[in-house]
């Protein structure tokens, strides 16, 4: 397994700073046990309605659904360890826990449901739009694309291959959409957007500002749709998250330009501005940068932070389905911050060079992570080749700027 020997590289096992009670996203009582009796609702709230309401402990952390333990485990650091023990089981209950609600998502662009499991958990369900060998038309704005179910899934070994961590587990999973959406769903709305196609397929396409139409509708095969679901965050009642505007978001228009298209030396008034005038958060956005470009995501318009740790915490890199919608051609564009600062973390770069290496070369370490999901195979095969190309051209960047 080239992933397990990756692992275990000694670029993988730089150790994090110790984690103290104020790292931690949850302040949690030793003393309350889960209960799935006690809840009467969807979010799960202790039974104390204490604010110190996310417990743990040698007895009671043993009852709680691995969901609970996931967000326990967020802290300053990470959104989860590298080696998590937690992942298998966690990625097994996204494909596999009885579905026992769907309703849609409110806001976005595109539909979106939410599925609630039998132990409270919860899950983000995208489903499938374009197959796998389909390519983005040359002609669409990057804003009018499709948002892919495998995108969602193969961005998340991605982020963790590169060793950020930042994006919350997904798997891919076939859903019924007569027994797990149409029966159970209490979304009256949602509701009366199912129908039967001429071909006698299950179909519906909800509520939302792009393809929730008619000739846009989601069909089965005849109710078999494939989708990827993705380990929802805490709560934001328990969790508040801030979301940021980048700085190198696009202008969303058919025509204008950002003012980072304009001017070369925009990076110059970005390490002005707080909250990039200093810490760590402007080498984490350039992360992210790379990340997008790797697989080719150009709508980065926000990004998010847990409140709780300020400015000095990891970004969180949520809705990448817009991702891995061209393999035939690179987003050089998408790579602005790096090659305007000319800055990148030691650590991302000497692991970004490992990755280029024949041992760990990194389109066969995405394509054996890829290999156990349940929807494998995840990305045809161009798009894994196309990782490699935009690696070498990330590097060929920091070399510029190097040699500058």
């Amino acid at each position: 397994s080239k992933l397990a020997a990756l692992f275990e590289h000694p670029l993988y096992n730089i150790p994090i700073p110790e984690v103290t009670e104020k790292d931690k996203l949850f302040i949690v009582n030793p003393m309350e046990k889960f209960s799935l009796h006690s809840s009467g609702s969807d979010e799960w709230v202790s039974s104390s309605k204490a604010e110190t309401l996310l417990p743990t402990g040698k007895t009671a952390y043993d009852t709680y659904p691995t969901w609970l333990k996931f967000h326990v485990g967020i802290n300053r650091y990470e959104l989860y360890p590298r080696r998590d023990p937690l992942l298998p089981t966690l990625l097994q209950d996204l494909a596999t826990q009885r579905i026992v609600s769907s309703v849609q998502k409110s806001g976005g662009t595109q539909l979106k449901l939410i599925m609630t499991f039998p132990n409270y958990g919860q899950a983000l369900f995208k489903p499938m739009k374009q197959t796998r060998d389909q390519e983005t038309p040359i002609d669409f704005f990057y804003f009018s694309d499709f948002e892919r179910h495998n995108a969602e899934i193969a961005a998340f070994h991605l982020d963790r291959i590169l060793d950020f961590r930042r994006i919350p587990p997904v798997s891919g999973r076939l859903v019924n959409i007569t027994k797990e959406i149409w029966d159970i769903t209490t979304d009256k709305k949602l509701a009366k957007t199912f129908f039967i196609s001429p071909a006698g397929n299950v179909c519906f396409y909800g509520e939302c500002s792009y393809y929730c139409s008619t000739e846009h509708a989601l069909c089965g095969k005849p109710d078999q749709l494939e989708g990827s679901m993705a380990a929802l965050l805490p709560d934001k009642t328990l969790a508040k998250r801030r979301s940021w505007r980048s700085p190198w978001r696009r202008s969303y228009h058919k025509s204008k330009k950002a003012e980072w298209e304009l001017n070369p030396n925009y990076c110059a008034q970005v390490r002005e501005t707080p909250p990039y005038d200093r810490g760590h958060r402007l080498l984490d956005l350039i992360d992210m940068t790379i990340l997008d470009f790797l697989m080719g995501n150009m709508d980065r318009h926000h990004y998010e932070t847990f409140e709780k740790f300020g400015n000095d915490t990891f970004l969180l890199h949520l809705d990448n389905g817009r991702g891995f919608g061209t393999h035939s051609r690179d987003e050089p564009s998408i790579l602005a911050p790096l090659q305007q600062c000319c800055s990148i973390k030691k650590s991302t770069y000497l692991r970004l060079q490992l990755l280029a290496t024949q041992p760990y070369r990194l389109s066969d370490l995405l394509r054996e992570a890829l290999a156990a999901d349940p929807l494998a195979p995840v990305l045809a095969e161009p798009h894994l080749r196309a990782l490699d190309r935009r690696l070498g051209k990330v590097l060929v960047a920091v070399g510029h700027c190097l040699a500058r």
